[in-house]
């Protein structure tokens, strides 16, 4: 049942589109950790940049989708910078949309 829910929960985050990548959360990596314990779920997550003027936006969106999945009853949302956000952690074919080059 918890994994199901994790899968239920990144499909969700999926919503949640960063405003300067146009891509979502999930696909650009932001999204490190989702725990769940009952109902309880804590997301781990980062931006681009320590100093991302989008960090607040980020959080609402992922609290807001996450406390609409059937089984959530808490979401605790954990903005963290270690490790840094890089673009490697990008889904290759969206990578490949931003005009990135390919991570060796």
């Amino acid at each position: 049942m918890t994994s199901e829910l994790v899968d239920r929960i990144r499909d969700a985050l999926r919503v949640v589109i960063d405003p300067e990548l146009g891509h979502n959360i999930v696909d650009l990596g932001f999204v490190y950790d989702i725990s769940v314990i009952g109902g309880a779920v804590r997301i781990t997550m980062t931006a681009t940049t320590p100093g991302c003027p989008a960090t607040g936006f980020l959080q609402e969106g992922v609290t807001s989708c996450v406390a609409e999945v059937p089984g959530v009853d808490s979401v605790d949302v954990e903005m963290t910078f270690d490790p840094p956000w890089t673009p490697a952690r990008i889904d290759p074919a969206v990578r490949a949309a931003l005009g990135f080059a390919a991570v060796n």
